[in-house]
């Protein structure tokens, strides 16, 4: 009886149809580009999600130049069937659709720049020691983030696609980790960037190292978004950044911070509070001639 039961169970799972049944449906939506990238500065190979605005391919389009939105965590942005954590995504395939089709924001382009996968996300994301870790991660190399980004990813972004190349039109971004090496980045190399998308940053290794950082910088870019929830979110860091911002001189034209009541630290928040963020990093850009 025990081995018609296995043998049950072997003609249900070999029975045409249930593997596809168990395999994940993927959420895409528009004209994705998954390009294999190999970095100098990290070995680990990963890809880059390019997501290309409508009728992008289309002969009479060629000459169109579009702004790029880089998004740290690349495997979360799209798709539930590449994320790394929970099975949810920041949709923003979704969202961009839907601003550009209502007119709120411009055409873009955006970069999804792959992490390393889980276990060595935190050591490239990380540029200071997070004791809070369990193990924490010893030998962090965050620091080399700016040069993988701006001396690697961006140029190769530059020469393969119609982008208004220069940093007047280029957006940064991120979630936690994500977040926080954003933040490093547009501090390492001011300038370079002329929107910074956080949410849910992640600021306080080391004592709140990246904040020593940010208080001597005085380039900064035009339009930064900072959002976060209430429900195990930090709540305190964001005050404590948005404090920051204001003594530097970022006036509301230039700082906008979401709190979301009963938002939690999760791509489907994320996701709720995306179009309220691209729309005030975007009002200025458009797309041009080149």
């Amino acid at each position: 009886m025990y081995w018609l039961r296995l043998s049950a169970l072997a003609a249900l799972l070999l029975a045409p149809g249930f593997a596809s049944a168990q395999e994940c449906v993927s959420t895409v939506r528009g004209n994705l580009k998954i390009v294999p990238f190999q970095s100098k500065v990290f070995p680990t190979a990963r890809n880059l999600r390019i997501l290309l605005p409508t009728g992008y391919d289309l002969p009479g389009n060629r000459n169109l130049r579009y702004p790029v939105l880089y998004l740290n965590d690349g495997q979360d942005l799209f798709d539930v069937c590449t994320s790394l954590f929970e099975k949810e995504e920041w949709q923003v395939d979704e969202t961009v659709a839907g601003l550009v089709s209502a007119g709120k924001i411009p055409a873009i382009i955006v970069v999804g720049i792959d992490n390393a996968g889980r276990q060595l996300r935190p050591k490239e994301y990380l540029p200071f020691v997070d004791e809070t870790l369990s193990p924490p991660e010893p030998n962090p190399e965050g620091q080399l983030y700016p040069q993988f980004l701006l001396d690697e990813v961006v140029p190769f972004v530059e020469r393969s696609f119609h982008v208004l190349p220069g940093a007047e039109h280029r957006v940064l971004g991120g979630s936690s980790y994500g977040a926080g090496i954003a933040l490093f980045t547009v501090i390492s190399r001011p300038g370079t960037f002329a929107g910074l998308l956080l949410e849910s940053p992640s600021v306080y290794a080391d004592n709140y190292h990246l904040l020593k950082c940010a208080r001597s910088v005085r380039e900064w870019p035009a339009r930064i978004y900072i959002g976060t929830g209430t429900v195990r979110e930090p709540l305190e860091d964001v005050n404590m950044l948005r404090e920051l911002f204001q003594k530097l001189g970022l006036e509301q034209d230039r700082l906008l911070v979401t709190v979301q009541s009963g938002g939690a630290h999760s791509k489907y928040w994320w996701a709720q509070r995306l179009p309220a963020a691209l729309q005030f990093l975007f009002q200025c850009a458009g797309r041009s001639k080149g």
